[in-house]
């Protein structure tokens, strides 16, 4: 299990360690594929322009979960990094689906596999992340971090789903994976 020490780093550091991670929320979930960084100096982070209500849990401590609803529609889960009182935070942007698929086929209303963790808010409704979830600590229930058993393949891109900051290549992902959300990186 991973607790707060592996968060208490640099989110770029955090980050690409978090490719092939388990993930699990109440027992649904899989192996993180794809993930992105954002940090307090970065003029896309929620945390760029200071604390208010809505990003408080990004500020920390670290370990602890930041939801927030993306264009009001989407849930969206990061996994808060870095010295308390710095706002950093990995995004989750896709899994591999490994356990408790009937239940996450059954919340996204979908079959196929590989859509149901594909991009952050189809992986927070197949999990049941909710604000709910917002500040709760990553290493007790309902999450569980499970390490990595191997270390993955990794590659590099620029974010996606953004305006600001789109030149920085904080997108990890497990090369080759069908599971992540869109748009490959080159090589």
């Amino acid at each position: 299990m991973l607790g707060r020490s592996f968060f208490a780093r640099s989110v770029h550091e955090v980050a690409p360690d978090l490719i092939g991670v388990t993930l699990l929320v109440d027992g649904v979930g899989g192996r993180i594929v794809e993930v992105e960084a954002y940090d307090q100096e970065d003029p896309a982070s929620h945390g760029y322009r200071g604390r208010t209500p809505r990003n408080e849990s990004m500020f920390g401590p670290s370990g602890h979960a930041y939801v927030y609803r993306s264009y009001g529609i989407h849930w969206c889960l990061n996994l808060v990094c870095g010295p308390d009182g710095v706002p950093e935070a990995a995004l989750v942007r896709a899994l591999e689906p490994t356990a408790g698929i009937d239940e996450q086929r059954r919340r996204r209303g979908v079959d196929d596999l590989r859509a149901l963790c594909s991009g952050p808010g189809k992986l927070c409704q197949a999990l049941g992340v909710t604000r709910a979830h917002d500040g709760l600590p990553l290493y007790r229930p309902p999450f569980s971090l499970r390490e990595r058993k191997d270390v993955p393949e990794i590659v590099t891109g620029p974010r996606i789903g953004i305006t600001r900051a789109t030149e920085l290549s904080w997108r990890y992902l497990e090369a080759d994976n069908p599971y992540i959300s869109r748009g490959r990186p080159r090589a």
